[in-house]
C-alpha cells in the first residue's frame, strides 16, 4: 500500500469509526470492521478483539480469521497472554519475539508459534480509569512495531471505545452494562449462524461469515439481527450463500 493510499484508507476508517458517534450503529459490525481495517493499515498478518463482559471476564468479540479466534479463545482458556495482560494493566504489551516469551506465557507462546505467528501486540480499549476489552495484532515475522503504527492502533481502539461508550447512551451505568451483554450475546448467535452457513454451504467458518456479514450489509440489517433470524429458521441459509456468490 503506497503513503498516499494509506493515508486514504486511514482518513476512512477514522471518519467510520466516528460515525458511530452520531448515529445508530451495530457494535458487532463496529468491531469486525476494526479488525479488518487493522490488518489493512497497520501490516499485521491478524487481528482479535476481546471484550468484557457484565462480570468483567474477557470474551472474544471479533477476529480477522478464524485462526485468530481459536487462538484468542486458547489464550482466555489458558489464562494466559498479552491480550489477557494488557487488559489487566491497562497498557499497551508490545512482544516483537514470541521466542523470547516462553517464561512468561509458556502455553501461549508455543500455541501461537504453532499457528505461525511470531510477534504480537495488543492494545487496551480504555477511556479514562474504564478499559473494556483489548485488541491483539499477531504478525507472521518479529520484529518491533513501528511508532507510528503504534500511535494508529492506540487511535483506532481509542475511536472504537469511544463508540461503545458514547455519552448519550452511557448516562446510567446499567446502560453499559446492557449494551455491552448485547454486543456479546450477539457474538454467540454469529458463531452459530457461522456453523449454519457453514454446514449447508459445505465452506469454511471464514467464507461463512463473509457471506452473513455480506448479506446484512446489502440488506441495511444488524449483523446480530441478522445472524439470529438465520439461527431461528427466518432467514434461509441458501439466499444468504446465494449472495456471497453473486458478488464474486
Amino acid at each position: 500500500m503506497t503513503a498516499m493510499n494509506r493515508e486514504r484508507e486511514l482518513a476512512e476508517t477514522f471518519v467510520q469509526l466516528a460515525d458511530t458517534l452520531v448515529d445508530d450503529y451495530d457494535v458487532a459490525d463496529l468491531l469486525h470492521e476494526l479488525v479488518l481495517r487493522c490488518v489493512q493499515l497497520l501490516d499485521a498478518s491478524a487481528a482479535g478483539l476481546l471484550l468484557s463482559d457484565q462480570r468483567g471476564s474477557l470474551q472474544v468479540m471479533a477476529s480477522s480469521t478464524e485462526r485468530t479466534r481459536l487462538l484468542e479463545l486458547f489464550q482466555l482458556q489458558t489464562q494466559e497472554g498479552p491480550c489477557l495482560d494488557c487488559f489487566t494493566s491497562r497498557q499497551p504489551v508490545l512482544v516483537p519475539d514470541l521466542t523470547e516469551t516462553a517464561h512468561r506465557w509458556p502455553l501461549f507462546s508455543e500455541q501461537a508459534r504453532q499457528e505461525g505467528y511470531q510477534s504480537v501486540h495488543a492494545f487496551p480499549l480504555r477511556l479514562r480509569d474504564q478499559t473494556i476489552g483489548a485488541l491483539n495484532l499477531f504478525g507472521h515475522e518479529p520484529g518491533e512495531m513501528p511508532a507510528d503504527n503504534q500511535k494508529i492502533a492506540r487511535a483506532l481502539a481509542d475511536v472504537a471505545t469511544i463508540g461503545i461508550l458514547q455519552e448519550r447512551a452511557l448516562r446510567r451505568s446499567e446502560v453499559l452494562t446492557e449494551q455491552l451483554q448485547t454486543a456479546l450475546n450477539s457474538r454467540v448467535v454469529i458463531e452459530q449462524a457461522k456453523g449454519v452457513l457453514a454446514e449447508r454451504g459445505n465452506v469454511d467458518v471464514n467464507t461463512a461469515f463473509t457471506a452473513l456479514r455480506g448479506h446484512a450489509r446489502a440488506h441495511g440489517l444488524r449483523l446480530g439481527a441478522t445472524a439470529l433470524d438465520l439461527v431461528e429458521g427466518r432467514l434461509d441459509p441458501d439466499l444468504v450463500l446465494a449472495g456471497a456468490h453473486q458478488t464474486r
